[in-house]
């Protein structure tokens, strides 16, 4: 089951990739449309690794001491 939800998650990125890629070319309107959920799904997913990497830092994940 685990594999089968894997499988659809990488399937919707790569298709979302080619939506993004797809759009910058000018492709129809439903693309532009996917692109920017596309990227702004990105977004969120890089800021919510930024703050966990932070809080790791600031609560002594890597520290000198």
């Amino acid at each position: 089951m685990a594999l089968l939800v894997l499988s659809g998650v990488i399937a919707l990125a790569v298709g979302g990739c080619g939506c993004v890629v797809w759009a910058a070319r000018g492709g129809p309107r439903w693309t532009r449309t996917v692109s920017a959920v596309t990227v702004a799904a990105a977004e969120l997913v890089n800021s919510a690794g930024r703050r966990n990497r932070s809080w790791g830092l600031t609560r002594g994940g890597d520290s000198d001491d």
